[in-house]
């Protein structure tokens, strides 16, 4: 990856992160106000390859939650903040509580997709701005994994999601698939899914990857 990635941002955007603990990363803790995880290394990097656009940066995400509590705070964390470009990774939660037993706050995969469609619907309506949809993931590379099976399914609908409405897609289960090629699930989370600082690098080179074509889309459309 070039150390200078095209970038699609305008001087002076609002970027907007939403999502859960990964996304969270301690930004209300010790690690305030990026988080120590892949929204913080987003900002680092393309801060300082281009300081020069004044980027104003959100991080919005909430350990333990699901596509629910996301719309439960729609308004104040998102529309109420105007993003320019809003970037939604959810849906380990969604899944994982009802593989641990927790079935009254699973949610099911068709009302996550609905859920998570209507959201976005909602964004661009109330603010306009530009959305990035990243998937779920479990950092397990046997794909009959009971637990892979059934995060899979989420995967597959957050990439419906983003295919129905044409929205730039960061498969980060992909990204993973491909570092576990090489790799055990253990380099980079002990748990498969609260990931280690380089398994946040996996995601944040995933999103940069995305934002460089959504810069190199732009300048061919100009």
């Amino acid at each position: 990856m070039s150390a200078d990635l095209p970038l699609p941002f305008e001087k002076g955007s609002h970027v907007l992160f939403t999502g859960d603990s990964i996304t969270d990363a301690g930004r209300t803790a010790d690690r305030a106000p990026y988080g120590g995880g892949y929204v913080g290394l987003i900002q680092a990097l393309v801060t300082a390859q281009a300081p020069e656009l004044a980027l104003r940066w959100t991080n919005r995400g909430i350990s333990g939650n699901t596509v629910r509590d996301l719309a439960s705070r729609w308004q104040a964390d998102v529309l109420d903040e105007r993003p320019d470009w809003l970037c939604v990774k959810i849906g380990i939660n969604d899944c994982w509580r009802g593989m641990e037993g927790n079935a009254d706050e699973a949610v099911p995969v068709a009302e996550y997709q609905e859920t998570l469609a209507a959201l976005l619907d909602r964004a661009t309506s109330a603010t306009g701005c530009r959305l990035v949809v990243a998937t779920p993931y479990l950092i397990e590379g046997d794909r009959s994994d009971p637990w892979r099976i059934e995060s899979d399914r989420y995967v597959a609908a957050a990439r419906e999601v983003a295919r129905a409405k044409g929205l730039p897609l960061v498969d980060v289960q992909a990204a993973f698939d491909r570092v576990l090629a090489h790799t055990a699930p253990a380099d980079w989370a002990g748990d498969r899914v609260h990931p280690v600082l380089a398994g946040h690098a996996v995601i944040a080179r995933a999103f940069l990857a995305v934002f460089a074509g959504l810069a190199a889309a732009d300048a061919h459309a100009g």
